[in-house]
């Protein structure tokens, strides 16, 4: 696509080939980001513009209008320097003018930050391992330990203020809900800070004869006295990470598909979370590890009333790679889109809270023991681009088949009319 996007035969059409080639891309992500197996949405051009003026858009059309205009951009910068090149001035100063003004116009679209509900106090335990990488969880209870200490240090300041602490992904490497000594580790933290936890811990289903045959990443909220109240299973497991499709046939490739011995099901309610603030039950929308990736799920989330979004995952395996910061990335993407408070909170790091306009006012690093603390402001009015919902998707895509319906009629009927020419002078040539 890039050689494509400089060739001069594209500026001939440029302000028709730019728009056609941005639907083409956003179509692209689109179709990546639902097949196979669920889709990976990772890679989408509009999570790279957290520090763009054009992350404002967000609220308005979503990662699809980011991506479309992106894309758009993209070819018309590519069309102004092939201008100077060419020594095209009026093309080049045209083109450049249009990649500096909408980044410009995207800065009048407003973003309301103010509480609409009140504000939340939450805690948030990024407790760490010792191991970095595949082997994070191989020391039994550290983890735990981990979180449950980090949040005994947080109660030193910190104990009856807060509404929620908050703990990754895995945080609890043995499920409290059947594990005594992971139950008395979270008890303790929960009854020490005066405050409910809410933690992320694997179950699983067994069948008669005790065998494990499935698994799923909950994210439980366990009140102190009381335990477990309210529980959320990722809907959306990573293939070849969480499950492996395609099982025997991968096992050709390489055997470490059996690293993942219990595939991991996916769960079948919307994430929320309901957390009591003031006397009143708040939904907190829930987003698990690489849920932030996709549109449908954080969206269904602030749809059905969710005031805060919270990413809670755990990056260890991916040691000091850039990872995190790609998932903090998406996580500002979603507070703008949504116009809510995110929090990240991760075992290792990166964690961090966002507002509503995507300015990150806390973070963590990789690899440390840290906790924070943060009031969020609860807000219930929708965005556009959550009202909007699928609809951006569906007329990228309704365009881009337009397009390509058009081009294969145009091509059809062009080499028709060469088939006819050639057929003409053939003729005259016998004459």
């Amino acid at each position: 696509m890039g050689v494509g996007a400089s060739h001069p035969a594209l500026t001939h059409r440029a302000w028709l080939a730019a728009p056609a080639f941005a639907l083409v891309w956003t179509t692209g992500e689109i179709v990546r980001s639902l097949v196979p197996f669920g889709g990976f949405p990772w890679g989408r051009i509009a999570f790279s513009q957290t520090g763009s003026p054009l992350l404002r858009l967000a609220a308005l059309g979503g990662a699809t209008l980011v991506s479309t205009v992106v894309a758009l951009l993209a070819l018309v910068a590519a069309t102004a320097w092939w201008g100077l090149r060419r020594r095209h001035p009026a093309r080049a100063v045209g083109a450049a003018l249009v990649v500096v003004a909408v980044p410009v116009a995207a800065l009048a679209v407003p973003l309301d930050v103010r509480a609409q509900e009140g504000r939340a106090s939450v805690g948030i335990v990024q407790g760490n391992v010792s191991e970095p990488g595949l082997g994070a969880f191989h020391n039994a209870r550290e983890v735990i330990g981990n979180h449950s200490r980090g949040t005994i240090g947080l109660a030193g300041e910190h104990a009856g203020e807060l509404d929620v602490v908050l703990w990754p992904e895995n945080a609890a490497d043995y499920d409290p809900r059947t594990d005594d000594q992971a139950r008395d580790a979270v008890e303790l933290a929960a009854e020490t800070i005066g405050a409910p936890i809410m933690l992320g811990t694997q179950s699983y289903a067994f069948d008669d004869e005790g065998r494990a045959t499935a698994r799923y990443n909950d994210v439980v909220l366990w009140e102190p006295g009381v335990g477990a109240t309210e529980v959320y299973a990722k809907q959306h497991p990573a293939p070849f990470a969480e499950y492996v499709p395609l099982r025997d046939l991968a096992r050709r490739f390489s055997d470490a598909v059996d690293l993942v011995s219990v595939d991991m099901a996916p769960g079948r309610e919307v994430g929320i979370v309901p957390v009591e603030v003031d006397g009143r039950s708040v939904p907190f929308g829930v987003a698990i590890c690489f849920e932030v990736a996709y549109d449908a799920l954080v969206r269904e989330s602030v749809a059905q009333g969710a005031e805060v979004i919270v990413v809670p995952t755990n990056n260890a395996s991916f040691g000091d790679t850039a990872e995190s910061e790609q998932q903090l990335a998406m996580t500002i993407f979603r507070a703008v889109e949504h116009g809510r408070a995110a929090v990240q909170v991760s075992t290792v790091g990166v964690s961090g809270v966002v507002t509503p306009n995507g300015v990150v006012t806390q973070r963590t690093e990789l690899f440390t023991a840290d906790a924070l603390t943060a009031d969020l402001p609860l807000r219930t009015s929708l965005t556009l681009a959550t009202r909007l919902g699928v609809v951006p998707d569906v007329v990228v895509g309704g365009l881009t088949a337009v397009l390509l319906a058009l081009g294969i009629g145009l091509g059809r009927m062009r080499g028709a009319d060469r088939e006819r020419g050639a057929r003409a002078g053939s003729g005259s040539r016998r004459r």
